[in-house]
């Protein structure tokens, strides 16, 4: 999946990262959600997963796109 068939829900330019892109939530075309954050070591995920920490504002941001 390339980040041209994602639905960018966060990162307004106002955030830590400014205009960069992190962290972030993205939408695919199948209704899911793509976390992009710092790599977290907090335990190991299971083979094929990552673990990604963002910020609480980023979610909040993310949940506000979504209209929940």
């Amino acid at each position: 999946m390339g980040c041209e068939e994602l639905t960018r829900l966060t990162g307004n330019g106002n955030g830590e990262c400014g205009e960069d892109d992190c962290p972030n939530v993205y939408r695919s075309a199948s209704g899911s959600s793509v976390v992009q954050g710092k790599v977290s070591m907090a335990f190991e995920p299971p083979r094929g997963e990552e673990l990604v920490e963002i910020p609480e504002s980023v979610l909040r941001e993310a949940v506000r796109a979504l209209g929940w």
